[in-house]
């Protein structure tokens, strides 16, 4: 798999000055790391799973989230799971079928080795499991049964805490709670894939819910808990892990609210599409604004819960020829003594040893994401990679 990789090569040679590298499940934990991009979340009681996970395998996504936890309600985990392993085991026996890099969300440390088990052969479209509610209290079990259902599966497992707990929220428990994270992921450093952040439980231990025109980062109480987590557990002296970028829970209008009003009337017709038509920039807007921020922030990848969302996350990813240029120049061999030259575009001044941290970030995103030709932007890359 690759991103972009689901758009005509003649149209990625038009648009890529560097194209995205090829990828398997099996490729470098460093590289999966920075690859996983929009991560779309799924019900795992969905009841055409497999057909669900080829779409959207067509459709760009490179890692997919199937979720017995929050996503779906009490009374439905073992029905869900019954579900979960009938449609891998289906997908498992297509010819042909290459998924995403697929993970599933479970409740109780014990799903980790009783699924593994329960899948037989085809655990092997299986990259790993999400750990929801991490703390190291709790993720120490998780991590255990990770490490056991490897070794008795064979095959490689990587983990995704969730740190979205009350005690990492708060303020008299953040430091301590963070400190005890730092020590499970530390000690589990080769199975952890990435570290998810989940806002949506840090807003309701307040009652609070993000408006479409405001990013997690205008809500001060969770901007504070993105920094301390960056801070912490995102260093980039060999200490840290990729932390990815909170969901967004808005999407495009669908059509069909608007349907009886284009039944009425010319002018109401007119003023059904001029609505949803602001209604999606709207929304929109704040994803795009959100995307930037995260980046700015140190994280990389995004938590999805719609399909809309995963084109925006890809190309908001790929390296700019500017970027590129200048972590080239940065990294030279000839520039391992430091010093400070004048960038390439001539815009800017690119600081060799302060810089030498970013340099290495953006080289690595560009392997997973690709570099764009110099007068490519974002809107193309979005046009290019809409289906049909």
């Amino acid at each position: 798999m690759r991103h972009f990789g689901h758009i005509a090569p003649e149209v990625r040679q038009r648009l890529f000055h560097r194209e995205p590298a090829a990828f398997t499940a099996d490729s470098p934990a460093r590289l999966l790391s920075a690859a996983l991009g929009a991560t779309l979340y799924s019900p795992a009681t969905r009841p055409r799973l497999a057909d669900d996970i080829v779409k959207q395998a067509g459709n760009g996504v490179v890692s997919m989230v199937l979720c017995l936890e929050d996503s779906i309600d009490d009374a439905d985990v073992v029905a869900g799971e019954e579900n979960l392993v009938r449609q891998l085991t289906d997908l498992a026996a297509r010819p042909g079928a290459e998924p995403p890099l697929l993970f599933i969300r479970v409740r109780a440390p014990e799903q980790i080795p009783d699924l593994v088990g329960r899948l037989g052969p085809a655990v092997r479209l299986l990259s790993g499991f999400v750990l929801p509610k991490f703390t190291e209290e709790r993720g120490i079990p998780f991590l255990e049964a990770l490490t056991a259902a490897e070794n008795a599966g064979g095959r490689r497992l990587f983990a995704m805490p969730v740190l979205e707990s009350p005690e990492l929220l708060y303020r008299e428990s953040r430091v301590d709670t963070l400190e005890g994270i730092a020590r499970a992921v530390g000690k589990y450093r080769d199975r952890v894939l990435a570290l998810r952040l989940g806002v949506t439980d840090f807003c309701s231990s307040y009652g609070l819910r993000r408006a479409p025109d405001m990013t997690a980062y205008d809500v001060q109480i969770v901007a504070s808990v993105i920094a301390d987590v960056v801070n912490m557990l995102g260093r980039a002296d060999g200490t840290g892990f990729t932390v990815t970028g909170p969901v967004w829970e808005y999407f495009r209008v669908s059509e069909r609210m608007f349907k009886p009003q284009l039944r009425q009337s010319p002018f109401l017709q007119v003023q059904a599409v001029e609505l949803r038509e602001k209604l999606i920039e709207h929304a929109m807007d704040g994803l795009l604004r959100e995307i930037s921020l995260d980046q700015a922030n140190g994280l990389l990848g995004k938590t999805c819960i719609h399909p809309s969302h995963v084109l925006p996350v890809h190309a908001l990813s790929v390296v700019s020829h500017e970027e590129f240029s200048d972590a080239q120049d940065i990294l030279r061999p000839e520039r391992g003594g430091g010093g400070v030259l004048r960038s390439a575009y001539t815009n800017k001044m690119n600081e060799v040893k302060p810089h030498r941290a970013w340099a290495e970030r953006t080289l690595l995103r560009a392997e997973a994401f690709g570099v764009a030709h110099e007068d490519v932007g974002f809107v193309e890359l979005l046009a290019a990679g809409i289906p049909g």
